[in-house]
């Protein structure tokens, strides 16, 4: 089939131009769905991502270092996560507020 390049393009806006009334009524009065089809949630349950199968690891014990708070670091008294001086946004009262609970 030959295309001819030459010849005028037609766009969205010119079909929609060219619709006539009773078309238009006609599809509006169609019945519509507003139920969506996909359940988010059960689509994220059944996306897994690489590695972060734990099964294997039920007879192990996992084993965590914890550090004491250094001289340089704050608790937020908010979220109640420890930061270091640098983060550390307002303080009221004696209660220290992080950039991200400021």
């Amino acid at each position: 089939m030959a295309t001819d390049y030459d010849a005028p393009r037609r766009s969205e806006a010119d079909e929609l131009a060219e619709d006539s009334l009773e078309e238009l009524k006609a599809r509006r009065n169609e019945n519509q769905s507003g139920v969506v089809d996909v359940d988010e949630d059960a689509t994220a349950e059944n996306f897994e991502l690489p590695g972060a199968d734990l099964s294997g690891l039920s007879g192990e014990d996992l084993t965590v270092k914890v550090v004491p708070k250094q001289a340089d670091e704050f608790t937020c008294s908010v979220c109640f996560l420890v930061h270091h001086r640098s983060r550390l946004a307002e303080e009221h009262d004696g209660q220290l507020i992080c950039r991200d609970c400021a």
